[in-house]
């Protein structure tokens, strides 16, 4: 099995460019399918969940150019098909992603039900919801939804129940060819559902008020291709911050911009953080203690989710106790028993985590439960006595491009390895 192994103690400082958004790049792949021709993407991640992404659309009868690693040219010409496989579909949980676009493009679609981490139930209750109003009907059978719309897709006003990501994209890319004007309410805020909405209009769609809770789009009868670069990726930028926040050195990261993580760095500042921010750049350091502060996550502009384990293993060392509250995943608290093999001193009550802060980490062999805690055990390594041994690591490959590579040019002592797999626990 491939491994991560992590020496601690070592010096971490320096810059880190990070790569575009996982969290976008998917969608904006799964966008093209509504302009047939030759769309390009720019400031790709070369990662596992693109890679993914990339068979899903080849299946369906794109092809797809790679350029320089970080440049997808995708051609939708010859696009015939609106069923998913469901080998590839069931591997990561941007699996909804085309949905829209299919429906968008012929009106019908098959999908499985969502894969990726298992952090959460993947209810799929408010995609299904909000586009019924929209005219569309479903049918979920062996595993698969079943989604058409006979009579059409038509504008209406549909009000979320949650801000959820995947609903608010799939229903903009699906009203995007509806007749009349459709209106989102309690939309999702993200960068992400910006960058999508930045590159519909691009192609010629008529999409007002993403960022904000309410978002319009008036049907067009067809977009064009065009070429779009993906927006960097925030929470890989909040992952680099936080490791210089935790070993206590500068650690500047590029490519993003630091107003999407507006509520992390300043609840990192409450913590006893230094934090210098630029246009697309931003660094953290710390001189003295990390301070408790209590974390909950929320939708944008709310503390996300996707920093609540690197932010837990930061806690874990605070001077003092505080809590945590999960309110988006419910199962992205698997990474406290992991990090209390490491010596933290973390109870988990329902969607709480109480965390007690301890003086330092000890090196274990531990296990990624998901993306983020597998980095977020990784960073523990950093800082811990002796080696760390991070398994299960295809979780990180679906999220980081060259994790090692980056952490190695700040210093670290750290190298992927193979080691020989003793089998699944009895």
């Amino acid at each position: 099995m491939d491994v991560i192994k992590v020496e601690g103690g070592h010096r971490i400082t320096g810059e880190v460019t990070v790569e575009g958004a996982k969290n976008s790049a998917l969608k904006l792949m799964a966008a093209t399918l509504m302009a047939k021709g030759v769309s390009t993407l720019t400031n790709v991640p070369n990662i596992a969940d693109v890679h993914v992404m990339g068979k899903v659309l080849k299946n369906l009868g794109a092809t797809i150019e790679v350029v320089n690693e970080h440049e997808l040219k995708i051609d939708t010409t010859n696009v015939d098909s609106w069923e998913t496989p469901y080998d590839l579909v069931v591997q990561m949980r941007a699996s909804t992603a085309v949905m829209g676009p299919l429906l968008s493009r012929f009106g019908r679609a098959v999908v499985a039900m969502p894969g990726g981490c298992n952090i959460g139930a993947r209810k799929i209750d408010m995609h299904i919801l909000g586009l019924e109003a929209l005219g569309v009907e479903f049918k979920i059978d062996h595993g698969n939804i079943h989604a058409s719309a006979p009579n059409g897709i038509h504008g209406t006003t549909v009000t979320l129940a949650f801000a959820s990501v995947g609903a608010t994209e799939n229903l903009m890319m699906a009203s995007v060819f509806a007749e009349g004007s459709t209106t989102i309410d309690n939309a999702a805020r993200e960068p992400e559902i910006v960058d999508l909405a930045n590159l519909l209009n691009e192609m010629g769609a008529d999409i007002k008020g993403a960022g904000s809770p309410v978002i319009e789009i008036n049907g067009v009868s067809e977009l064009h291709p065009v070429t779009h670069a993906v927006v960097g990726d925030r929470i890989e930028a909040g992952t680099f911050l936080a490791i210089g926040a935790l070993c206590g050195e500068p650690v500047k990261v590029k490519g993003f911009d630091p107003l999407h993580l507006g509520l992390v760095l300043k609840k990192y500042e409450q913590m006893g953080i230094r934090v210098e921010r630029g246009p697309r750049e931003c660094a953290c350091w710390r001189e003295g203690p990390i301070l408790p502060a209590d974390i909950q996550t929320l939708p944008f502009p709310g503390f996300p989710t996707d920093m609540q384990a690197q932010t837990m293993c930061l806690l874990a060392l605070c001077q003092g106790s505080c809590v945590i509250t999960e309110n988006v995943f419910e199962n992205r608290f698997m990474l406290a028993s992991e990090l209390n093999r490491m010596g933290a001193d973390i109870v988990i009550e329902g969607h709480h985590a109480i965390v007690h802060g301890v003086s330092a980490f000890s090196g274990a062999q531990v296990k990624s439960p998901d993306l983020r805690g597998g980095a977020a055990l990784v960073m523990a390594g950093l800082v811990a006595d002796g080696e760390t041994i991070v398994s299960a690591i295809h979780h990180i490959d679906r999220g980081y491009e060259g994790f090692v590579d980056k952490l190695v040019s700040l210093g670290a002592k750290a190298e992927r390895a193979t080691m020989p797999d003793l089998g699944s626990d009895i």
